[in-house]
């Protein structure tokens, strides 16, 4: 893979590219001051929408604001419908694994991933095993992180499939930018985002528990103090549904019910925000105070749907995201069409030995971590951090997956210097219901640190509005 990035905006030789070339030809003749008061103005409208995310372990402002940069990140249709075709076939590949170890496990028969891989993840739950879910579909939403490299390549940089966040940004993002930049969408063609709300809504009415044909759907969030509260709440009152927390809802004879000011109401879907450790302290963890107790049984009986379901989180593991081409070939019979990033897995013992020989030049990561955290980024390790993180990984091997650093495409983007490229990703969001759906577009998350490859907005990183363009 080319060590130089892939510039979204402009060709090798500096020439625009075209389906920028509109969005450029605006931008040489908007002066700079506009630019920033439009910017400065984005900031205030965030405060005052309150679209902020919480720190945790920082004792001054927990609250913060995400970075909104004003040069968007724009897509021509014909990569759109590339990328989204191979979206979708892996999540159909994702959702019949996760369907299968939980009832025949048919591909650890067929020796295609070692069995101790799934049965002995943190993140499967024995519980789950034998329970049809509506659909066999576990991940009704699915946020996969997609990033272009080398010659412009897309690679799938891992898969989020327990509780996928950031699609409010997405939407928020867009709203911004029409609002300030009215005369960008008159000029081009751009895919609208904003129905996403609805969609979403109609996928979790589909996947009811059968013979219920009005169904109640609620968001299950921790409450005010998770660090994406706001987009719980924003959620919730796009779709037009109750937010609630694990004291506002209770199970009896197996049916769960929403406390109300006109008595318990059925709930038929619960689209949770809350990890599987905290969902029933009858089953799972007995000090949480988040969850519901008695709502696995439910669950088994075929009376609630959990999107996502409950043992998801298996199948977005960092060390069974190498397996995920084996499944869509295994399950679809389809040759994957969006690559993953070479990865090595330390419990394998020639793997380890590679990445230990290698370690200033490899990104290395935990197979639960989220966020940024607990990774070592070896190009921009100091000897004593290279050191360190030797030591963990001797220590714990099968807790690492390590790739190569790869060169992530640039997007010029707003900066304190002026204009500047800066690396970027992209997290579009799938939705699996009765049919496989996705908006054109997605979350574009933005490093705004020179040089910096960590997009995470827990790490500093921002969001760009991204256009798929129509035509």
């Amino acid at each position: 893979m080319a060590a130089t990035p892939y510039d979204e905006m402009h060709a090798g030789d500096g020439a625009v590219r075209e389906h920028y070339k509109t969005f450029a030809s605006w931008l040489a003749r908007t002066p700079s001051e506009r630019v920033a008061h439009k910017r400065a103005e984005a900031d205030t409208l965030f405060h005052r929408v309150g679209i902020t995310f919480a720190v945790y372990g920082e004792e001054a402002g927990t609250e913060r604001l995400i970075p909104f940069d004003i040069v968007p990140r724009i897509i021509p249709a014909s990569e759109w419908k590339l990328l989204a075709a191979g979206l979708k076939q892996r999540v159909r590949a994702l959702n019949a694994f996760i369907n299968d170890i939980y009832h025949a496990q048919d591909i650890l028969q067929a020796g295609r991933i070692p069995p101790e891989q799934v049965l002995c993840n943190g993140q499967y739950r024995p519980e789950m095993q034998g329970i049809d879910v509506p659909g066999s579909i576990y991940a009704h939403i699915a946020g996969v992180d997609v990033v272009r490299a080398g010659a412009g390549e897309f690679y799938v940089l891992e898969d989020n499939l327990r509780v996928p966040s950031g699609v409010s940004y997405m939407l928020e993002d867009r709203r911004m930018m029409m609002r300030l930049f009215p005369e960008l969408f008159a000029l081009h063609s751009v895919a609208p985002v904003e129905h996403y709300p609805d969609l979403l809504l109609e996928n979790l009415r589909s996947v009811a528990p059968s013979g219920v044909n009005d169904p109640t759907v609620v968001l299950l969030t921790p409450g005010a103090y998770n660090s994406a509260y706001f987009e719980h709440a924003f959620l919730a009152q796009q779709m037009g549904i109750e937010l609630v927390e694990g004291q506002d809802l209770f199970v009896d004879d197996e049916f769960v019910y929403m406390r109300t000011t006109r008595g318990p109401q059925r709930v038929d879907v619960i689209y949770r925000r809350i990890d599987d450790d905290f969902l029933d302290p009858l089953v799972f963890r007995p000090d949480s105070m988040l969850g519901i107790p008695g709502l696995l049984a439910a669950y088994r009986a075929g009376r609630v749907t959990v999107a996502n379901a409950i043992g998801t989180g298996v199948a977005d593991d960092k060390s069974i995201y190498p397996y995920v081409p084996d499944m869509i070939r295994f399950y679809l019979g389809e040759e994957p069409l969006l690559s993953n990033v070479p990865t090595f897995v330390l419990r394998r013992q020639e793997d380890l030995e590679y990445t230990l020989a290698h370690l200033s030049e490899l990104v290395v990561k935990e197979v639960h971590g989220a966020g940024g955290y607990g990774m070592l980024i070896g190009p921009a390790a100091s000897k004593d951090e290279l050191a360190a993180f030797r030591q963990r990984i001797l220590r714990s091997p099968e807790k690492y997956i390590a790739q190569p650093t790869l060169a992530l495409s640039a997007c010029p983007t707003f900066v304190d210097a002026g204009i500047a490229p800066r690396h970027i990703d992209l997290r579009p969001f799938v939705l699996s219901g009765r049919d496989v759906t996705l908006v054109p577009g997605g979350l574009t998350r933005v490093a705004l640190r020179e040089g910096s490859l960590v997009v995470n907005s827990s790490q500093g990183g921002g969001t760009k509005d991204t256009w798929v363009l129509e035509q």
